[in-house]
């Protein structure tokens, strides 16, 4: 059964089981049926080293990559980033609070540059010290030692799989220079993308470009060869083993035997066919995830206050996820714990509490040293955008005369004025909760869900 927690035992061989398969056997089932011959290794590359592409690429190395013959992952970043003093110092300290790291740098007589870069006698860069398990947006869990590989057409041109690990802001460019490389291929890639963003486009009628969207577009990879992979998931501690569990979204004939290869036993790998709704949601929740760090650092962490947050929040997202999918899947389980641990313990929550407790200020960008990119900084303007167009106007219940969706969704406005056009301070957020109509979050979803609300032309479709 799909999404069944797996039984994990050690066989008299010393090889793991999952579900009366080893590794072994699920590696080679997911190879016969792409058709690989015996000596044509599957081919992985993840594009993007941010945290969740960085351990993604490691989850599936320390699973199949003893299978040298059969298995090879690396992952391409930009060269050149450098490594500034103060994470260099930071970094020294962790690998020596870890015995493992340690012997292990000494071991590929690796550890001196480290001792260097700490007296300052040295500069490190981001995809060197990705080589020996580093990921500069989470220093403090070394990761195993990654195939890093800083050219693109090197990295991706014989690429089985792909796994998009850009932020959504990147994916598009990224992609286009991609398929520059791939105009000779003669067997069609299966594409990943872990990125959570929407573009908006207003030609020829308004409507958003999810990441898969913009990487179908760009390459010409069929939609179905396209997935998306979320969940409730925070990188760190799933590459330490913490439970978890994440979708894979898309067309039948990938995401199911996808969902068995890239199941563990700390990692449960469920399917779906809704890529719409998860891809959507995925981008929503790191909008809302900002005002939920804002209100957490404005109100002292007050339960009340958050959770007066979280029911509005959530049925801002319910009301547009309404009308992008005609039957969209529910906020619930999965898609609710996702938009859960996001609010709670993600990068954009701690860039809505540093903003709001002036530890951080907008004129610093979304891109933070030590974080990577805020990607719901972008989310916000787009899905302001979108929902702002005078052509999809509703009439809410009681109402004279039709209005824009955002105006059903004061959430959202807020943060744009915060973020975006920057005329509100943080504080703004407050104020945004005290609804002066005393509607119940509950009205907004209900008129999402008893109008002929779903505007497919949204998506780009007639």
């Amino acid at each position: 059964m799909v999404g069944s927690i797996e039984a994990k035992s050690l066989q008299s061989n010393g090889s793991v089981h999952h579900n009366g398969l080893n590794l072994e056997e699920k590696l080679d089932e997911f190879r016969r049926l792409l058709g690989k011959s015996d000596k044509d290794p599957l081919r992985i590359v993840s594009v993007g080293a941010g945290a969740w592409g960085s351990v993604f690429a490691a989850l599936l190395q320390e699973s199949y990559g003893s299978f040298r013959d059969k298995f090879q992952i690396r992952i391409w970043r930009r060269a050149g980033r450098a490594v500034d003093r103060e994470t260099a110092e930071h970094l020294f300290e962790v690998i020596n609070s870890r015995e493992d790291i340690l012997r292990r740098l000494i071991r590929r007589c690796a550890y001196l540059k480290y001792v260097e870069a700490r007296l300052g006698d040295r500069t490190l860069y981001a995809d060197e010290i990705l080589k020996d398990g580093f990921c500069l947006n989470m220093v403090d869990t070394p990761l195993c030692p990654l195939k890093v590989v800083t050219n693109l057409q090197e990295a991706v041109w014989d690429a089985d799989i792909v796994v998009n690990g850009l932020p959504s802001t990147e994916t598009r460019e990224v992609f286009e220079e991609i398929s520059k490389y791939w105009k000779e291929r003669i067997t069609v890639p299966i594409i990943i993308s872990l990125s959570k963003g929407i573009e908006t486009a207003l030609e020829p009628v308004p409507h958003i470009i999810t990441p898969t969207k913009m990487i179908h577009q760009a390459t010409g990879v069929p939609i179905d060869n396209v997935l998306y992979l979320g969940g409730p998931n925070i990188a760190a501690e799933i590459y330490n083993k913490e439970y978890a569990n994440a979708r894979i979204c898309g067309a039948a004939k990938w995401r199911k035997p996808l969902a068995k290869f890239l199941r563990q036993p700390h990692f449960i790998v469920w399917d779906n066919s809704d890529l719409v709704t998860h891809e959507v949601m995925g981008g929503l929740k790191n909008v809302y995830a900002i005002g939920a760090g804002m209100v957490a650092a404005l109100t002292k962490e007050s339960a009340t206050s958050k959770s007066v947050y979280f029911a509005h929040c959530t049925s801002e997202m319910i009301f547009i996820t309404h009308l992008l999918a005609e039957e969209p899947e529910k906020l619930a389980g999965p898609l609710l714990a996702d938009t859960y641990v996001t609010l709670l313990k993600g990068r954009n929550a701690w860039y809505g509490q540093m903003l709001a407790k002036g530890e951080i200020n907008r004129d610093m960008g979304d891109s933070i040293s030590g974080k990577g990119m805020i990607q719901g900084v972008s989310a916000v303007g787009a899905f302001y955008q979108l929902l702002s167009q005078s052509s999809l106007s509703i009439l809410p219940s009681g109402e004279k005369k039709p209005v824009a969706p955002v105006e059903s969704c004061p959430i959202l406005k807020t943060l744009y004025k915060i973020l975006i056009t920057r005329e509100q301070s943080t504080q703004a957020i407050l104020q945004a909760l005290r609804d002066e109509t005393l509607n119940d979050p509950r009205d907004r979803i209900e008129i999402a869900q008893s109008h002929a609300f779903y505007r497919p032309s949204l998506l780009g479709q007639p």
